[in-house]
């Protein structure tokens, strides 16, 4: 699996679509076990550049800068509320970019966690459901 250089990255997580070479690494990026961090991580890239500016402009403006730091806060907290809301539905939507099909990552997430859960659930068996 080929990882982006930064540059591709950035342009990645800013909407961009990556060359074929990378589809690999798209679909690890939408199934793994990280995959809510990395979704979550995507709109604090985006934003990082206004907050930056807001903050210098209040500031250097002679704002108060504690009331600059609670309003970038609140900013971040609804970003992050609003990508918790609509995670699965964008990397799904992603994937599709890269001729996954629809809701693939959803399904690949469901199965890994399946398999992940079936020697857990057959010792919860044997430990408390098997017993005279």
């Amino acid at each position: 699996m080929r990882r982006p250089n930064p540059v591709l990255w950035l342009y990645y997580q800013y909407g961009g679509r990556l060359p074929d070479r990378y589809r690999d690494w798209v679909l690890h990026d939408a199934t793994c076990r990280t995959w809510l961090v990395r979704a979550l991580l995507r709109p604090l890239v985006w934003l990082a550049p206004v907050f930056a500016v807001l903050l210098a402009v209040l500031v250097l403006t002679g704002g108060s800068w504690p009331i600059a730091l609670g309003a970038i806060l609140l900013g971040v907290l609804v970003s992050l509320r609003l990508a918790v809301a609509n995670a699965m539905e964008s990397v799904d939507a992603r994937l599709v970019r890269y001729g996954y099909p629809p809701g693939h990552a959803s399904a690949t997430r469901r199965a890994r966690d399946a398999e992940a859960n079936a020697e857990e659930q057959r010792r919860y068996r044997e430990q408390w459901r098997d017993r005279p």
